[in-house]
């Protein structure tokens, strides 16, 4: 009887996903690069911190020169020990400027700090903001302008993650699957919701806008910086864009490992750092996807007929985006061990948090109440 009422209970929330308005598991708000683009104004400066980025940085600068050939570029070198700044002026790129960054003050975290030194040096109406992994694929920028020229003070695209290796093939799209549950883009995108949401990776944003919201200084310790800037730019009544994008891809290779550390370096501030909220997050995310499987394995009558229509919901829930990135549709079936592995990196972040890191990402540590070490 437990079961039956535990897949049942499981079905009526993933029918609820299935059905509301907003759509959250479809990939409709999506942004391509222009087939047959037009130069882009060069009315914007790029924004890049990049932090040990040696590998990557000279592919990204690269590939903006063909993206955006004019526009001025300020890459913002966040103490790196492994020649990122080098590997950029060697790049050759136009309108290049490297900035030596220093370390970041008490309050700040070093992406962000990073981002307000490089602002200081920009002067055009519109900042892009790039990290030093995204390859920008020619027609993308016009396409970024065209949305901002709509009325949106700031556009985000999140970046098609690398494919390469078994763990990004399994657990990336479920990550972009993941966010999109969190944050969905069609209430990210209205005026009249409280959802505000930007993928950190691409976001290009009207300086006026940003200074208005107080700038960087205004959010200098958010660990999950780039949708608190969006939360910002709403509160000041403009209008923000979130979407999908085969158009900028991400250059960083991962593995289960740094998979893992991704989501535990944001996941219990996601929560708001409640333990209460982990453990309702954890006994949902097992309704969701365990008790499917349960049923349907070792239900009988209705409740494993509960089961089987709960897991089909679930399957067909994640297929869009699966397609969307030309993923292999089989690979369904494994969402429930991807979600249970989000399940581990979770508590990870939880139970790191509770021993005094909050946070911790590209060798600095931020500790509960104190700056980065």
């Amino acid at each position: 009887m437990v079961l039956l009422i535990l897949a049942a209970a499981s079905l009526a929330c993933w029918a609820g996903v299935l059905l509301a308005p907003w759509g959250a598991w479809l990939c409709r708000e999506k942004l391509e690069a222009d087939t047959m683009p037009a130069r882009p104004r060069d009315d914007f400066t790029v924004l890049i911190p990049a932090r040990d980025e040696a590998a990557v940085i000279g592919e990204t600068l690269r590939a903006l020169q063909g993206a955006a050939p004019d526009a001025a570029v300020i890459v913002i070198d966040d103490q790196s020990s492994d020649g990122t700044a080098g590997t950029a002026r060697a790049s050759g790129l136009p309108n290049l400027q490297v900035i030596a960054g220093t370390a970041p003050p008490a309050g700040w975290t070093g992406k962000l700090w990073a981002l307000q030194q490089g602002l200081e040096h920009a002067a055009t109406a519109r900042v892009l903001l790039l990290d030093a992994d995204i390859r920008l694929a020619p027609g993308i920028v016009s396409s970024l302008q065209r949305k901002a020229d709509e009325g949106n003070a700031l556009v985000s695209l999140c970046a098609e993650p690398c494919w390469d290796g078994m763990a990004a093939r399994w657990l990336l799209p479920a990550f972009v699957y993941f966010f999109k549950l969190l944050y969905p883009f069609a209430l990210a995108n209205r005026t009249d919701s409280r959802i505000a949401a930007a993928a950190g990776g691409v976001i290009l944003i009207d300086r006026a806008a940003l200074i208005e919201a107080g700038g960087f200084a205004a959010w200098s310790d958010a660990i999950i910086d780039d949708c608190t800037l969006a939360a910002r730019i709403k509160r000041t009544g403009r209008r923000c864009w979130i979407g999908l994008t085969h158009g900028a891809a991400s250059l960083r290779r991962t593995n289960f490992h740094a998979t893992a550390h991704m989501i535990a370096r944001s996941a219990f501030v996601q929560l708001r750092e409640s333990l209460w909220l982990t453990l309702a997050a954890s006994l949902l995310l097992m309704l969701t996807f365990w008790i499917p499987v349960l049923a349907l394995a070792f239900g009988a009558g209705t409740t494993r007929v509960l089961g089987l229509l709960a897991c089909l919901s679930l399957l067909a829930c994640y297929l869009p985006t699966l397609m969307y990135y030309h993923r292999n549709p089989l690979a369904a079936v494994l969402l429930p061990l991807a979600a249970t592995f989000f399940l581990a990196a979770t508590w990870y972040s939880a139970w790191r948090a509770l021993a005094g890191t909050r946070s911790q990402w590209k060798g600095r540590r931020y500790r509960r109440g104190s700056r980065a070490c």
